[in-house]
């Protein structure tokens, strides 16, 4: 693969159930991603947008089709090798935050750090939090942080590691349009800091147009990507 190439997927499939209960979630998937990208993949509820993120980004198995991500071939690996794979390389950022509720906004963000064995986890967890505005919320648990703040760390969570490639959930999917607007702007902002690239999913338009690339899907299809000529300032 191409080393500017971050994401190289090839006709990829997705059926879940069996016999004539089968779904055809998606149906012949073909992108590339490049290094630094900012994309988004657009497209109404039911499309297989997050499923598309879901295989793209090694939570989920194709049924078919190959798929390249990073340089690891993330069609030959179970779901142990798929986790190991991510580890390092991919940073996640989802809808519902999914914060640890036992564990402080620190230690929800110097998790990944630890499991990868990576020195000073509380330090750069720490200047992470600091980064995202919430220096003065370390030591407080999920439930007392509001849902900005909780998808604040969860920003910080998907960035701490400074992996080479950012998948965002409909990240602003539980926040009112304020937050959600800050919450972009923070998040475009880091990327720029860090050089990482983003695959978006949204549903929403103007959000997407937020990112250099749109990709529309429809019924498990690619059926536009193009590139969009103003991009917004982060």
């Amino acid at each position: 693969m191409d080393s500017h190439i971050v994401i190289d997927a090839r006709n990829v499939t997705l059926r879940l159930g069996d016999g004539d209960a089968a779904v055809d979630v998606l149906r012949g998937v073909s992108l590339q991603v490049a290094a630094g990208e900012r994309v988004a993949i657009l497209g109404p509820s039911g499309s297989g947008k997050s499923s598309a993120m879901a295989i793209l980004s090694g939570m989920e198995q194709a049924s078919g089709g190959r798929v390249l991500v990073a340089g690891a071939d993330f069609t030959a690996l179970d779901e142990d090798g798929l986790a190991r794979a991510r580890r390092g390389r991919i940073g996640i950022v989802l809808q519902a935050f999914h914060l640890i509720p036992t564990m402080t906004a620190l230690e929800n963000v110097a998790v990944p750090l630890e499991l990868a064995g990576e020195a000073d986890a509380q330090g750069r967890a720490r200047a992470e939090l600091e980064a995202v505005g919430l220096g003065h919320r370390l030591t407080h648990y999920p439930t007392q942080l509001s849902g900005g703040e909780q998808q604040r760390v969860a920003i910080a969570r998907a960035l701490v590691g400074r992996p080479a490639l950012i998948f965002a959930d409909e990240p602003t999917g539980n926040l009112d349009a304020a937050t959600g607007e800050t919450i972009v702007d923070l998040l475009f902002g880091r990327l720029a800091e860090s050089g990482a690239t983003l695959v978006l999913i949204t549903h929403d338009a103007d959000l997407a147009r937020r990112c250099n690339r749109v990709i529309t899907m429809r019924d498990g299809q690619i059926v536009d990507d193009r590139k969009v000529l103003q991009q917004a300032a982060e």
